[in-house]
């Protein structure tokens, strides 16, 4: 089976880190393991590039920042794969494009389409290593796309998926954790989680593995393990759900603090206009999530929502173009939030979660706004300043 292993920008921020990959590739390639290796940009270079092309324009355009971004990676591929080569190894780099990974024109946020696998297969087959450039590809019209935020671990699991191989995450922590350790110091590293919570885990905020990657891995069944690079230290397996007939009602919280709570006031109430404003905000490609109305007073209604803190600007130019129609709108934010949730595919089988959560908030008089459930997750809105004790609470009630 081939593998396909990822390796993070904190994971090959120095030469050394480089060098030390390749030598841990080694091992399994004398081995005899068909290997592809996806590599995000050195260290802090992405966040470098954007200061660069700010500087130059507050306002770029999307297209000429994925050109600029794309490079990231582009300097890290050749970096490995001389290293490699150093080893006696025989290895290729290779772009996103000439990797065959094919995307829509959605820049800054492009899907992949396709992958044309053909030369990857080649190089495998003569016995070479192929070193693949993360969170790239190109659009129909040979534009360089980027794929978003973790885009390189969904080029890695869509090249599993593509490859039919299995994929390796390797990062800076050491697997899935209960909590985030860096709220919860006692926090649970998971031996094993299911496609389903980790989704959920994900999605909610958790920043191990990227939404799209996980949701790419269940929907083709692909074999997905998380561990730290450069410590030979067991990681966390991604699997279908478990039969564990003592399944823990949840498995982990997620913390996400890139959420602002956005208020919409003085709508003239009608599904009509609650309708408008939603596809207004979809037009612009915007996330959304965690929506409540207000009960109507005088024939005007307030909507809230969360929306992710990058996206502000976006969201009030809406409402700019909305007060054409409705002059009295205004939209007020509050960026003080965090986005708390508890994931389980326990409570699927475990009734009450909610009910003690609630009982723990009010002991703890810990404030919430905003409160949305699925199957097997329940999420809340809290004051940043409330979410460590919150976290305590709840991982203390439920063994995380």
């Amino acid at each position: 089976m081939i593998s396909v292993l990822k390796y993070g920008g904190t994971s090959v921020a120095t030469v050394e880190k480089i060098k030390s990959i390749a030598e841990a590739i080694q091992s399994r390639y004398l081995q005899g393991e068909q290997i592809v290796v996806v590599v995000s940009a050195m260290g802090k270079s992405t966040d470098q590039l954007l200061r660069l092309i700010h500087d130059v324009n507050p306002h770029p355009s999307k297209r000429e920042l994925d050109m600029l971004l794309a490079t990231g990676e582009q300097v890290t591929i050749p970096l490995l794969s001389t290293a490699l080569k150093g080893l006696g190894l025989n290895a290729i780099s290779l772009t996103g494009a000439q990797a065959g990974i094919q995307t829509d024109d959605q820049h800054s946020k492009a899907r992949i389409e396709s992958i044309d696998t053909d030369l990857i297969r080649m190089h495998l087959d003569a016995g070479t290593i192929v070193v693949v450039a993360g969170f790239q590809g190109i659009s129909p019209t040979g534009d360089i796309t980027t794929l978003g935020r973790g885009g390189s671990d969904t080029t890695a699991v869509a090249l599993a998926v593509a490859l039919e191989g299995k994929c390796e995450i390797y990062t800076d922590v050491e697997g899935i954790f209960t909590v985030d350790p860096r709220y919860h110091e006692n926090a649970k590293k998971l031996d094993q989680i299911s496609y389903e919570e980790m989704l959920e885990m994900a999605s909610l905020g958790a920043n191990v593995l990227e939404t799209r990657a996980v949701e790419l891995a269940h929907k083709f069944n692909v074999p997905l393990y998380v561990a730290k690079s450069h410590e030979n230290i067991p990681g966390t397996y991604i699997i279908d759900r478990s039969t564990s007939l003592e399944t823990p009602a949840i498995t982990g919280i997620s913390i996400d603090e890139r959420s602002i709570m956005a208020s919409v006031k003085h709508l003239p109430f009608s599904q009509d206009n609650i309708a408008k404003l939603f596809v207004k905000l979809a037009e612009r490609n915007l996330y959304i999530d965690m929506i409540s109305i207000a009960a109507p007073y005088h024939d005007h209604v307030t909507v809230s929502f969360t929306a992710l803190k990058d996206d502000l600007n976006e969201i009030q130019n809406v409402i700019r173009t909305l007060q054409n129609d409705f002059e009295d709108i205004d939209i007020t934010t509050n960026d003080k939030i965090v986005k708390l949730s508890v994931v389980g595919i326990g409570m699927v089988s475990h009734s009450g979660v909610a009910a003690n959560i609630f009982r723990l908030f009010a002991e703890g008089n810990i404030h919430y706004y905003q409160v949305t459930t699925s199957e097997i997750s329940i999420s809340y809105t809290v004051l940043q300043e409330d979410v460590n004790r919150a976290i305590e609470l709840i991982s203390k009630a439920y063994h995380l």
